[in-house]
């Protein structure tokens, strides 16, 4: 990132901050960036850390819907001494 910018490229910036800014604000300037920098990693690792959790949960429902779901029904017995009703249609009378 820095690789063109040589030593005196970066003494000019750094006095150029130190005019708009003035020494006194240096170091909240530094503070300030410095808590930004960190915001700005942390947040990039929690992201990482959701988009890993939500594959293996994506990984965790594939698995179970391919997986073979073994239920068992419920068995109804049938006994051959007991006939079928049969409807009978109503006689006119």
């Amino acid at each position: 990132m820095f690789g063109s910018l040589g030593f005196t490229e970066l003494i000019l910036i750094l006095v150029i901050v130190l005019i708009i800014f003035g020494a006194g604000k240096l170091p909240q300037l530094g503070e300030g960036l410095g808590k930004a920098i960190k915001g700005f990693k942390k947040s990039v690792h929690e992201a990482d850390a959701i988009e890993a959790e939500a594959q293996a949960l994506a990984a965790q429902q594939q698995a179970a819907a391919t997986a073979p779901a073994i239920t068992a029904a419920p068995v109804q017995s049938m006994t051959v001494d007991q006939p079928a009703a049969v409807a009978q249609p109503a006689s006119r009378a």
